[in-house]
Formats: C-alpha cells, sequence, structure tokens
C-alpha cells in the first residue's frame, strides 16, 4: 500500500467490504475506536433481548422445567463452534468450564494416555495461564517442563521443536495465535511432528477461534481448548470450549470427576464411571447464562463465514502494517509481529520503549488498543465490524501522539494483562 495513503481510500476499501453490514449487528454506540476486540469482543445487538427473553421467560416463568432444554446446550453450542470457527466434526467440541480449567482437564487426560513419558513441552513465550497450569501439572506427577526458546514477535522455529521431540515427550502445549505478537503456527506441521514420536498436542486457540480458519480434523489435531469473548463475542467470562477428536474420545479419562461427566448421570449412582464420548470432559452443571450470549454471536458469524473474516482481517493487518512503517517508525516503533500476513492472526503488535504510556495515550485520544509486556502496543482489528477507516484514523492518532511526544506525560502505572 502507498506510504500516502489517503482517508479517501480506506472510505473506499469500507463501500466495497461485503461484511461491511454487519458491524449493524453490533452495539456501537459512540465515537471510540475499538481495536482491542482480541481480548474482548463488542456486544452483538441482539444479545441483549436474547438474555432478557432467557431470564425473564426461561428462569423467570419455566423455572426447572427449562433444563430439559438447557442441559444440551453444551453440546449444541459446541457443534455450532466446530462448524463455523473449528473445521472439526459434530461431537467433538462442547462449551464448558473456563479455558484454564478445560486446559487442566486435557493436560491431564493426555499425561495418563503416555504412561512412562515424563516430558511436556510449552512454548516459553506463550500466555502465563498455560504454563502455570503446566508447571502445576509437572510438579504433581514428577514430569519435567521444558519451555522452547521463542522468538517474542514469531514464536518458536519449527527446528527448535523439531529438535526437542524425542520419545520421553508426553505432550507438546501451544498456541495457535501468540497472545503477544500474533505470530500463526503450523498447526498441521507441529501435529505431524508430535505424532511421528508419538506425542500428543494441545492447541490453544483463544486468539484464533473467531478470526482465522482453524482446520482441526484438517490438520490431524489431538485436543484444543479456547475462550469464547474474544473474536466470538460471546461475553465477559463467557464460557469456553474443548475439542477432542472422536478417536481419543473414550481412551481418555480426565481428572475432575464431576456428576454431568457421569455415565447415565441421573442415577446419581454411586462412585464414578465416564460417559461414553465427549460428555466425559464435562464436569458440573453447566452455566446457561455464561453460554448463552454465543448463539446470537454464532449467527453473525455464520453469516460471515470465516473464510470471508480471515480475508477482511489480513487486510486490515496489511493496511496496520503499512500505516505503521510510512507514518511510526521515524519516531522509534517497530513491527513486533511476522510481517507476512499468512503468518499472523488478526492482531498487530509494534514495539516502542514507551509502549505502556503511549497505549495510555492512545486511550485517551479515543483509542482502545492494549499493551503486552515488555514493550508491545497490541492493536486488534476484529473484522466483524472493525472498518478501514477505524485503522486509518486511529494510526493517525497514533501518529499525532507521537510527533508531539504526547506519551510523554503520562504517569507511568502497573498494566493489568487480560
Amino acid at each position: 500500500m502507498a506510504h500516502d495513503l489517503p482517508r479517501t481510500l480506506a472510505k473506499e476499501l469500507d463501500a466495497t467490504d461485503p461484511l461491511a453490514d454487519l458491524r449493524d449487528r453490533f452495539q456501537i454506540a459512540d465515537d471510540l475506536i475499538y481495536l482491542d476486540g482480541n481480548s474482548l469482543g463488542r456486544l452483538p445487538a441482539a444479545t441483549p433481548a436474547h438474555l432478557d427473553r432467557l431470564v425473564r421467560h426461561g428462569w423467570g416463568t419455566e423455572l426447572v422445567r427449562g433444563w430439559p432444554t438447557w442441559i444440551e446446550w453444551s453440546r449444541r453450542l459446541g457443534d455450532r463452534l466446530a462448524a463455523h470457527a473449528l473445521g472439526a466434526r459434530p461431537d467433538e467440541v462442547v462449551v464448558c468450564d473456563s479455558t484454564s480449567v478445560n486446559l487442566y482437564k486435557l493436560a491431564a487426560a493426555a499425561l495418563d494416555d503416555r504412561p512412562g513419558r515424563r516430558t511436556i513441552l510449552a512454548d516459553a513465550e506463550d500466555f502465563p495461564t498455560d504454563r502455570y497450569i503446566l508447571e502445576g501439572l509437572a510438579a504433581q506427577r514428577g514430569h519435567t517442563l521444558r519451555l522452547i526458546p521463542s522468538h517474542l514477535d514469531g514464536g518458536p522455529e519449527p527446528d527448535t521443536l523439531a529438535t526437542a521431540l524425542d520419545d520421553d515427550v508426553a505432550l507438546v502445549v501451544l498456541s495457535a495465535v501468540s497472545y503477544r505478537s500474533g505470530a500463526l503456527a503450523d498447526m498441521a506441521a507441529v501435529n505431524a511432528a508430535a505424532r511421528r514420536v508419538g506425542a500428543h498436542v494441545l492447541w490453544d486457540l483463544s486468539h484464533a477461534a473467531g478470526a482465522v480458519p482453524v482446520e482441526l480434523t484438517a490438520s490431524g489435531a489431538d485436543l484444543a481448548v479456547g475462550c469464547t469473548y474474544k473474536y466470538l463475542n460471546g461475553g465477559p467470562g463467557a464460557s469456553a470450549f474443548l475439542y477432542v477428536r472422536r478417536e481419543l474420545q473414550d481412551t481418555l479419562r480426565q481428572p475432575v470427576q464431576g456428576w454431568f461427566g457421569r455415565r447415565d448421570q441421573f442415577r446419581m449412582g454411586p462412585g464414578y464411571e465416564p460417559a461414553e464420548g465427549l460428555d466425559r470432559f464435562l464436569v458440573g452443571t453447566p452455566s446457561i447464562l455464561a453460554m448463552a450470549p454465543l448463539d446470537p454471536a454464532l449467527d453473525v458469524l455464520a453469516e460471515a463465514g470465516i473464510d470471508r473474516v480471515r480475508a477482511k482481517g489480513v487486510r486490515l493487518g496489511e493496511l496496520m502494517v503499512a500505516l505503521a512503517d510510512a507514518w511510526l517508525a521515524p519516531y522509534g516503533f517497530a513491527l513486533a509481529s511476522p510481517r507476512d500476513a499468512a503468518r499472523r492472526g488478526s492482531h498487530v503488535s509494534l514495539r516502542h520503549p514507551e509502549a505502556l504510556r503511549v497505549c495510555r495515550a492512545l486511550a485517551a485520544a479515543g483509542v482502545v488498543g492494549d499493551f503486552r509486556v515488555p514493550d508491545r502496543l497490541r492493536l486488534g482489528a476484529a473484522p466483524l465490524y472493525t472498518r478501514f477507516v477505524d485503522v486509518w484514523d486511529a494510526f493517525d492518532r497514533l501518529r499525532d501522539i507521537a510527533e508531539r511526544r504526547a506519551w510523554a506525560s503520562v504517569p507511568v502505572e502497573t498494566p493489568r494483562v487480560t
């Protein structure tokens, strides 16, 4: 893209955007430029009425009579996610619990399925909760957690991972899209390499689901988890999901033996017997109010189609990279994400020594992004509602902040990482 890209060209891109009308399917009531949909997605316009019906009629009128319908939501919503976002087969995805809890359940099950192997591999720069949970599992079981060296901007090198894989590795845990840089992993290549040495791979899809096409079946994935409140727009703290390849479901046994994962759960039998298939990965009574927003959110994603979402996400990212090169590089900003769009998810990170204060100054100028340690400004374009002119305006304001050094008057404070 031309270095002197005018705002009119950004408006022309919006005018020819096949997803432009979907922006009206979200509640956008102000002039805020929101580039943090990779942390928390916007509210779909249909969600408030959907929740109101559930609360007033479903809970208020139906009471316990609503359970015969609600009890199937974990599986029903899982099938919708499988079809529209994850490239999985029916009965392979279930919505439940949190990403952290699901990661613990599947990691423990995978380790039990590889007795005698003592090594867990993980990305040294992966999202903290993934590393912390694996640290705990390794300590409890006497395993070794080996953290693979990883480039902050590009993720682990394939050769580094290949060298680390041997016949003592039970489990590999990686993110499909890096939370910090947006680096996109080659899932199929990792799955194949791990399978050659007999190891399971557990993918964290939190920054991929709803933004890039994930092909769990085609890539040969065994296990995956992820959240639904980022690009999937399920709302703050919405229920997470887990995926288990069909052929593994009756082999693996997860460690949290709650009544929803028991065979014939309503017989209230004495002792735990895992249910057949995917249900054995459930634990307790599902959080109906935390799952309900996924239905209207998935309606929008289904209408858009994940391939069109990805195509727009690539174009939005290319615009961000072009504007950063042209406008911000002279002021000490550098790209901290893969330059090749095929290796990048739907957010772009910029490196600057004062990134935290720049992020605060940008928020004061009406643009919400976020900061990631040590010195990254992270900007997420959510293709369902982010316009090209939003990106242009955000970078124009960022250029103004850089020119005036407006960040210099912003006090330093400890960031909250979400």
